[in-house]
Order: structure tokens, then sequence, then C-alpha cells
């Protein structure tokens, strides 16, 4: 599940349930929900669930079937925390070579 704007991840199993919590109380709706899957996830067993926050403080609340809060990142597989960590440390040291060439980062 995926938290918009912010991008923020939370990974659940089948069958586990979640709560998206807002501060929004006004007659617009707080959220809209886009579900897709595509080849590359459907073989590997994974649908994507992203709630657009558009109402209301973007830092809404996760929280599982008991009210315990779910932070960013809940059971990302460690593959895929690793392919964000690299991904990560080459865009930092792109950035740095061309600030050091004097380009616009």
């Amino acid at each position: 599940m995926w938290l918009e704007p912010l991008g923020e991840d939370r990974w659940l199993r089948p069958d586990e349930t979640f709560r998206v919590r807002s501060d929004c109380n006004g007659d617009e709706l707080a959220f809209s929900i886009t579900v897709w899957v595509d080849d590359n996830d459907r073989s590997a067993g994974i649908e994507n669930v992203a709630v657009w926050i558009e109402n209301g403080d973007c830092y809404a609340e996760v929280v599982d079937r008991a009210g315990n809060l779910i932070e960013c990142g809940h059971q990302r597989p460690a593959e895929v925390d690793r392919r964000r960590q690299a991904a990560l440390e080459g865009a930092q040291k792109r950035a740095a070579a061309r600030k050091a060439v004097g380009e616009t980062v």
C-alpha cells in the first residue's frame, strides 16, 4: 500500500487489514484509491494499492485492525529495501559528480 503524495510504502500480507485515518472532517472525500497490477508484480504475487490524500493533513495515520500504527516500510522485503538503497546511493553519486563539474543539481 502506497500512501501518496508522501510516497510511503507498507507491505501487507494477504488478509491483513489496515485503516488509513485522516484529520479531514469536511464534506469532501479525504482519500482516493487506485489499485493496479503489472505483469512483473503479478508474477511476484504483488498487488498495488495507492491511497491518495486529497483533503486534510497529508500525514495520515495507517493502523492495523487493533489500532497499532503501521510505519512506512512495514514488512518491506529485504530485496526491495536493498534495491531502493542502491538506487538512492547511485542518485547521490550522480548528483555529487554533476555538482563537482559545476552542473546545477
